[in-house]
């Protein structure tokens, strides 16, 4: 994903703040409802962490489902490159949901934050193994529904970011400091990571939305 500037981040986010969030579907709906019964409705660092555990299955459902496609098809020259290009595309997603994740994990380790390993080892991999199953059957079904959930969840996870740094200023100036930097960026603050992160997850969205308007493997 494309490093924005620090007065850019703080557009965008004012840009998420002022857009409304998306009419969530029933499944997503209760995907949220279930981290907010485990993990408080109030975000934090941890709540992040568990979302970007849950956040990058999507792509690896949709990954499998493509190499399946492929297998099949791979005398179809056209349309399987068709598919390897969305193997692709799903490949970049899932690395930079991955580079949040490593990251948060990293922050909440420099805080020395204490993490139940039942809360946030064991029942985030259950609520991802399921949502991944979940993705991956509604994709086999029709890609346009696994698509519109996971634009429902990083619409969520957009405004979650941005409206947690909207809600701790400290964090403007809190230095962010990391071993992933070159991986992912330096930033001026803390803040301006988080919207970064925001940001992503708004990009991960609007990809999926575009995709609704297609066909299969189009």
């Amino acid at each position: 994903m494309k490093q924005l500037s620090a007065a850019k981040l703080k557009t965008e986010q004012q840009r998420t703040l002022a857009t409304p969030r998306r009419k969530y579907s029933l499944m997503a709906k209760l995907l949220f409802v279930t981290m907010d019964l485990f993990y408080g409705r109030k975000a934090t660092l941890k709540k992040f962490k568990v979302l970007e555990i849950i956040a990058r299955v999507p792509y690896q459902a949709w990954e499998n489902v493509a190499y399946v496609a492929i297998t099949h098809t791979y005398r179809k020259g056209e349309f399987s490159r068709r598919v390897f290009d969305r193997v692709q595309e799903s490949r970049v997603q899932q690395d930079n949901e991955q580079w949040h994740l490593l990251i948060i994990e990293e922050q909440l380790e420099k805080r020395g934050e204490h993490q139940g390993f039942m809360r946030f080892r064991v029942i985030p991999q259950f609520i991802a193994f399921v949502y991944y199953n979940i993705s991956w059957l509604l994709y086999v079904i029709h890609p346009v529904l696994s698509y519109r959930l996971n634009a429902d969840f990083e619409d969520h996870a957009e405004h979650e970011y941005m409206n947690f740094v909207a809600d701790n200023p400290e964090l403007e100036n809190e230095p962010f400091e990391s071993i992933f930097e070159k991986d992912y960026g330096k930033f001026n603050s803390m803040a301006d990571m988080l919207r970064q992160i925001g940001c992503d997850e708004r990009e991960h969205k609007e990809e999926s939305i575009v995709r609704l308007a297609e066909p299969r493997f189009a």
